[in-house]
């Protein structure tokens, strides 16, 4: 027998007659002596039934006596129910027999009633009333008033027991709803001090405690206090303020939005930590800045390289030819001068033109070997250079710009030491699982108060003729593309430049073994280097220079990977692979600059690298993390 079945065989076991009726005034359920008390017919007693009808069927039975104007009575009736508020009540049925009415709302809509016949009970009480001549009229009276009122606060109390639940259910699904949220949510009182909390301060802000309810917000926040103490001023004002600050702790960066209460004096606070969505907008708001550059330089540097190219072209010819002494030297200098132009075009176009972070899997041990293979040869003797021992693990970086950048550092560094000695000591580190940190510090004379302010400027130097002024620029630049922080400072002695990089770590190998590469390329000499990477990465590799060629192959292997470059021999394009070749998966590269349309119809056709890259870009371009 099912769940319902037993219900209502429970039901119609009870004494009382019992009805539920929905929001809709449509019955839900009955048992039978509901149907026995009013004698209803089976159409009445089917979930569905209209109540409006039940009544009208009723009255019409002469269950109300004689009533005046039906329609009217059934109306009010109708209107009641639609209502509905708890009641009790007792009536004489136009049988004479005698009925309690007990009914109360649903919280879901719709109502319960039950009807119990209290005819022997109303006897019991005019017998008492009769032959009890040593009871006054006065006791009787209020003794039957108080029977009523225990009944009808009897079903009052259901009613009420009934909501608290309902409350607690409620407040229970609301504590786990903002306990499941990825941000801190509380409400502090007049004093500052916490009368909730989701107990998710410890996860947006690392090192503090979970349990703060009754704690001040200086105690939970400690020295990010001073920070956020302004806005809860604010707010306990009546203003509301959204801001965002750095956690010094956990270098955390915090978005926090501090609500008055307004039944009374308070603050409700939400707080997200937005530190990797901050570090994604300050990468792109810098591309976004160096596409400015770019734009307001290029047509600048295109007309000064010509004329740069006209001043060369006529200095060589004056060197050729038989001058005076005094005359050959200063066409020589003008030449030098024209070069070191075209050097400086060739830093600034650096900087201006579009670049990429292209990350791949790189280990710090061995980076930092690399970095001190490349600047030995440059450093004079009286400079050492101190390499300090790396963390474990393998992050992802751009290789390239990162050792450019760290070149750059060690060898401004040499420059500051050379004239006196000293040393360089370079150092990378995680910082609260947040950063990758790479420091570079010398025991030079330091950064002189105008460096300090300006030496981030492109163009500032301190070296005279000597420097470009373009090296801690371009630094910068490769830390902005990244989406990270540079500082520059004095340590002491000396100068210390600290990069930060938002702290990627490199997933690992895929366990399965790499199957066979189609590698199509229609020139033959970058072929040749692809198919070395490939095979490099385990890969076994068949050639194709054309879409034609490739689709040709592809029907007569089992390929694991398809790389193709975009241009091609022929009329098709590499990015009609992904369509030709469905199933396989089929990734593209090209030499196309972003923004460029083919470029775009191409990322959207499959994952693109873009030219040149090394073997670990691409190991980890295939891996499917890109940049």
């Amino acid at each position: 027998m099912d769940k319902d079945a037993l219900t209502q065989a429970g039901l119609n076991l009870i004494q009382q007659a019992l009805s539920i009726y929905d929001r809709e005034l449509k019955l839900a359920v009955c048992n039978r002596p509901f149907a026995q008390m009013f004698d209803l017919p089976e159409r009445l007693t089917r979930p569905g039934a209209c109540f409006e009808e039940t009544i009208r069927h009723l009255v019409n039975a002469g269950e109300y006596g004689t009533v005046d104007d039906p329609e009217d009575f059934i109306r009010a009736r109708v209107d009641q129910a639609r209502a509905f508020a708890p009641h009790y009540m007792e009536r004489t049925r136009a049988n004479g027999r005698t009925i309690s009415v007990e009914g109360a709302p649903l919280p879901q809509g719709g109502w319960v009633t039950v009807y119990t016949d209290i005819t022997a009970v109303k006897a019991q009480e005019a017998l008492l009333r009769t032959r009890s001549e040593l009871l006054s009229e006065e006791v009787i009276r209020r003794a039957e008033a108080l029977a009523a009122s225990n009944r009808q606060l009897a079903a009052t109390n259901a009613a009420l027991e009934e909501a608290r639940r309902e409350l607690t259910e409620m407040e229970a699904r609301t504590r786990l709803t903002t306990e499941m949220m990825p941000a801190h949510i509380a409400r502090v009182d007049a004093a500052g001090r916490y009368t909730y909390s989701n107990r998710r301060l410890s996860q947006v802000m690392p090192g503090r405690p979970s349990e703060i309810i009754g704690l001040h917000v200086s105690e939970a926040l400690g020295p990010a206090y001073t920070k956020v103490r302004p806005h809860l001023q604010r707010a306990l004002e009546g203003t509301q303020s959204i801001f965002e600050f750095t956690d010094d702790g956990s270098s955390r960066r915090i978005r926090a939005v501090f609500t008055p209460d307004p039944s009374e004096r308070g603050v409700y606070i939400l707080s997200l930590d937005v530190t990797e969505e901050t570090q994604a907008r300050a990468a792109l708001q810098h591309a976004r800045r160096r596409e400015l550059a770019a734009q307001l330089t290029s047509g600048l540097a295109h007309d000064f390289s010509n004329l740069l190219t006209i001043i060369l072209g006529m200095q060589s010819k004056l060197v050729r030819m038989e001058l005076p002494p005094e005359a050959a030297d200063l066409a020589a200098g003008t030449l030098q001068a024209a070069r070191r132009g075209g050097d400086l075009l060739d830093r600034i176009a650096g900087i201006t033109s579009h670049r990429a972070w292209t990350p791949e899997a790189v280990a710090p041990g061995d980076f930092l070997r690399d970095l001190q293979v490349l600047t030995g040869p440059t450093l004079p003797g009286n400079v050492m250079l101190e390499i300090a021992p790396a963390p474990e693990g393998a992050f992802l970086l751009d290789r390239g710009l990162l050792q450019d950048a760290a070149l750059n550092l060690v060898l401004n560094a040499r420059d500051a030491c050379r004239a006196r000695g000293g040393h360089i000591r370079v150092e990378m580190r995680c910082v609260k699982d947040t950063w990758l940190e790479l420091a570079v510090s010398d025991s030079g004379p330091g950064f002189s108060p105008e460096a300090l302010k300006h030496g981030l400027d492109p163009f500032f130097t301190t070296k005279g003729g000597s420097g470009s002024g373009l090296g801690l620029a371009m630094v910068y630049d490769m830390v902005k593309l990244a989406g990270g922080t540079i500082k520059i400072g004095n340590a002491a002695p000396g100068a210390r430049v600290t990069l930060r990089l938002p702290l990627r770590r490199a997933p690992s190998a895929p366990d399965r073994p790499r199957g066979l590469a189609l590698l199509v390329e229609d020139d033959t000499e970058l072929r040749a280097q692809l198919r070395d990477m490939l095979t490099g990465l385990g890969h076994a590799v068949v050639e194709a220079s054309s879409v034609a060629e490739a689709r040709a192959l592809a029907e007569g292997l089992s390929l694991d990977l398809v790389l193709s470059d975009l241009m091609l021999e022929g009329d098709e394009p590499g990015s009609a692979l992904p369509a030709a070749l469905p199933g396989l998966d089929v990734r593209l590269m090209t030499s196309l600059p972003p923004g460029d349309p083919r470029r775009a119809a191409a990322e959207a056709a499959a994952p693109v690298i873009a030219k040149p890259f090394t073997q670990g870009q691409l190991a980890t371009f295939l891996n499917g993390v890109h940049a």
